[in-house]
């Protein structure tokens, strides 16, 4: 059983944090780290990670790799994780000695959308029906309880619109159980939400927690297209939000940063799902506000307070995807040359189709003008 160890005292500049993961959060975080002046090891088992780029060390290895955790925990003075499916016991074994944040039974909650639906249900927080699913005998008494139309999940692993499908039939949910391959799915009856949000916030070892401004969410073909921030929405809902989030944040003990999404339909909320680390919806933070999520997620790791947030613009943040890259006449110089525009490339060394491969970050005095830019920029 883990002893979790937790930091006393902040830990001071010079000291090396570890990162699960090498991908482009795990970049952003080492960069973070790195200009607070923390040294950083990468544990992943990708040669190429975007993350080892960019951080002192990379321990290549795989996330259940025993001698390699060792190694990590030996090197490091914390360690967090920068994707929501690193084995929980991979955390429990770091967490006999050195401290972890996010904790793993918030990864573990996390990694399972049946249990995290059951801890919302059982903190009282708002949430749409649904049921768990093991075998297609219960998709058609499952689909009994739906309002007519449905959307199936797999219960782990999906992401950006994968593992999952809408239902208008119990005969149509019977068949997407079977092409998931008959893992444990979720049934959950769609919400005819206006938009979704999400909030990003911090928790620190202290129980404090400080919530970014609520971000208004854009999807296409599953994938997270663009951010609004501020969120277009009535003050009533934004307050609700915020303080929804930061009751599942005092619910799971956390510490770290965690993104809830949301959905928004009139002025009400249902809550959809979360993510124990940074997310896609909070990268507008790296440049519209006086802490970025990365800021935060090292402060929480080294046992800061967090800080006291504050947006300075209004800001529209703008995915590239593989897509755009591989289509004819992209070019970079094109992306650069906005002046309002702060371009953050991944460091991934192959444009696939619908891969994140960069953001960008849109600044200015107003959401709408901001909204027309990016429509521009997606035309170039």
């Amino acid at each position: 059983m883990a002893t979790d160890k937790k930091i006393r005292k902040s830990l001071p500049p010079g000291a090396t944090l570890g990162v699960l993961g090498g991908g482009q959060l795990g970049r952003m975080f080492s960069q973070a780290a790195s200009k607070m002046g923390y040294r950083v090891c990468v544990l992943d088992p990708a040669a190429d990670s975007p993350a080892a780029e960019v951080s002192a060390t990379h321990i290549k290895a795989g996330f259940d790799d025993q001698a390699a955790l060792a190694e990590l925990a030996r090197v490091c003075d914390a360690v967090t994780t920068e994707f929501e499916n690193v084995p929980a016991d991979s955390l429990r074994f770091l967490q006999n000695s050195v401290p972890v944040s996010p904790p793993p039974e918030a990864v573990e909650i996390a990694q399972n959308r049946n249990r995290e639906k059951s801890f919302f249900k059982d903190h009282k927080l708002p949430v749409n029906t649904c049921v768990a699913l093991t075998d297609v005998s219960q998709v058609a008494v499952a689909f009994e309880s739906m309002s007519g139309k449905a959307v199936i999940k797999t219960a782990r692993f999906g992401y950006d619109g994968k593992g999952q499908q809408v239902c208008t039939s119990a005969a149509e949910a019977e068949s997407a159980f079977e092409e998931f391959g008959g893992v444990e799915c979720i049934l959950e009856d769609f919400v005819p939400f206006d938009c979704e949000v999400s909030v990003v916030l911090a928790r620190d070892i202290y129980g404090n927690v400080e919530t970014f401004p609520v971000v208004e969410n854009q999807h296409i073909n599953g994938i997270l297209d663009l951010c609004i921030v501020p969120a277009r929405v009535p003050a009533s809902v934004l307050e609700q939000a915020q303080a929804i989030a930061a009751s599942l944040a005092e619910a799971l003990d956390y510490v770290g940063v965690l993104a809830i999404e949301m959905f928004v339909c009139g002025e009400s909320i249902s809550l959809n799902e979360i993510a124990p680390r940074p997310h896609n919806s909070g990268h507008y933070t790296m440049d519209a506000c006086n802490y970025s999520q990365f800021d935060q997620q090292v402060r929480t790791l080294i046992g800061l307070p967090v800080a006291k947030v504050n947006l300075h613009q209004p800001a529209v943040m703008l995915n590239v995807l593989g897509d755009l890259i591989l289509s004819d006449g992209f070019d970079w110089k094109k992306v650069q040359q906005v002046s309002n525009g702060h371009v953050h490339i991944y460091g991934k060394t192959e444009a696939r189709i619908a891969r994140k491969m960069a953001h960008i970050n849109l600044l200015g005095d107003n959401v709408e003008s901001l909204l027309s830019e990016a429509e521009s920029l997606k035309r170039l």
